[in-house]
């Protein structure tokens, strides 16, 4: 495939030499295509699968499947994403490493929809963090809560805010992670929209947005603290700039990255300090620019919080979970909160408008516990709270297009989890003449049409 780029970005690749080649790879190569596997749920690439070299659950597909119909998307097993996005898990290993322990590790994605990147913090960041992922653009809340929830981690906050709210958490993270909206030059070979919409216009404004953002970010972060910013666009204008920006004027340090040390992962250009960017043509991916930085140490303690004092210690739902919880009732909708988490979660509650908090275990309705799709998938999920029946790929299909699915006769009557290939699937209420889909109708597989296929 030829794509045709504009010629002032055509112009603008060749002022830097560290670019050359690169106006030739987005006009005629191809995506890679990848996934990142769940470890948490027991899912790895079959061996000899090709690795992505700075993800250590990253791997390359030869084609692109149709990855709707494989139940093991659905259940969280997997996910798809862009192979270069997969290096900021090296930017948030090395912070932690050089924070040391802290109990517990508080953790923004400040920009996270749709949410691959904050699936790569769950591999590094410790069991006991707070991991909050906030969207500024409503419309991507529901997208980023469903792929969090699949995923299955129990401390997580989705929250809904701009960059001038979480501000006002000041000094409260140890970690902020920004993949800042862009001028998106690094996606044209996967997105037409991405040539269509390149303007000189669009950089500027793409940069005064991302100065805004991380100067509102910077007070969130706590002394010592680190900020992990990336782009996917190739111009020094929303990259180095900014960088050297929070260097210059706010004291930022550059740290480096080992992991990402590459031969195929090109520097910054025109600056001292270290910083990464992927190019389409010499990495196996798409366009990525990263830096990670550390504010500098001050005399204020980081934030002790006040014990909480609106879950409660024991609820119906209780025994479903394997940990120490507590839980919280929002209009009857009941969520497990991490014990450990609970005044961290309550503290963010009180500052930002909070969409999802922990696990959402389920509702009473009448007598009956109804359980949710997020205790279904939660790793916290105790073993045999639920009786379970495993399908075959075939009724898993019908099950996440939310039809009607036949159980065997022998079947307990009730609440029922189904399971695939021995993971959880969802739940069912088995009534005896039929088994009522508790799928939920918004994740549904909307196509009645096409069979099973299994990437792995």
């Amino acid at each position: 495939m030829t794509r045709s780029l504009p010629d002032d970005f055509v112009a603008m690749l060749g002022q830097h030499p560290q670019l050359s080649g690169l106006a030739e790879a987005l006009a005629g190569g191809e995506p890679a295509i990848s996934v990142r596997v769940n470890a948490e749920k027991g899912y790895a690439a079959p061996p000899g699968a090709a690795k992505v070299a700075w993800c250590d659950t990253g791997v390359y597909l030869d084609e692109r499947p149709r990855f709707t119909f494989d139940p093991a998307l659905h259940q969280g097993r997997f996910y798809v994403q862009e192979a270069s996005s997969m290096a900021s898990q090296q930017a948030i290993r090395e912070a932690v490493r050089m924070l040391g322990s802290h109990e517990p590790l508080r953790y923004l994605d400040a920009c996270a929809a749709p949410g691959g990147k904050t699936l790569g913090a769950c591999a590094e960041l410790p069991a006991d963090a707070l991991l909050v992922a906030n969207e500024y653009d409503r419309r991507r809340v529901a997208v980023l809560t469903e792929n969090l929830t699949k995923w299955g981690r129990p401390g997580v906050v989705v929250t809904n805010a701009d960059a001038a709210a979480i501000s006002g958490l000041d000094g409260f993270f140890d970690i902020i992670a920004a993949d800042v909206p862009c001028s998106g030059e690094g996606m044209m070979r996967k997105e037409p929209e991405a040539i269509a919409q390149w303007s000189p216009r669009l950089i500027e404004n793409c940069a005064a947005l991302q100065r805004d953002i991380t100067e509102n970010l910077w007070e969130a972060l706590r002394p010592g603290g680190f900020l992990i910013y990336s782009t996917c666009t190739f111009n020094r204008r929303e990259d180095e700039e900014v960088v050297e920006r929070l260097i210059n004027e706010f004291g930022a340090e550059a740290i480096p990255v080992p992991a990402l040390d590459r031969p195929e992962i090109e520097r910054g250009i025109g600056v001292d300090f270290p910083c990464y960017r992927f190019l389409p043509g010499r990495v196996r991916g798409e366009g990525l620019f990263l830096a990670l930085l550390r504010k500098p140490d001050g005399d204020r303690p980081r934030i002790k919080l006040k014990k909480p004092s609106k879950y409660k210690t024991n609820t119906a739902f209780a025994p479903f979970f394997d940990g120490n919880f507590v839980f919280s009732d929002k209009s009857g909708v009941i969520s497990a909160i991490p014990a450990a988490l609970a005044a961290e979660i309550e503290y963010i509650g009180a500052k930002l408008r909070v969409v999802s908090e922990g696990v959402e275990a389920g509702t009473h309705k009448g007598r009956d516990l109804v359980p949710s799709q997020a205790l279904a998938l939660s790793t916290a999920l105790a073993q045999g709270a639920f009786p379970r029946v495993d399908v075959d790929a075939a009724t898993a299909i019908e099950y996440l297009r939310r039809n009607p699915v036949a159980l065997p006769d022998s079947s307990p009557k009730g609440f029922v989890l189904l399971t695939y290939e021995g993971a959880p699937l969802g739940f069912v209420k088995n009534i005896g003449s039929r088994a009522n889909n508790l799928y939920p109708a918004a994740w549904r597989i909307l196509s009645q049409q096409g069979s099973p296929e299994k990437v792995f």
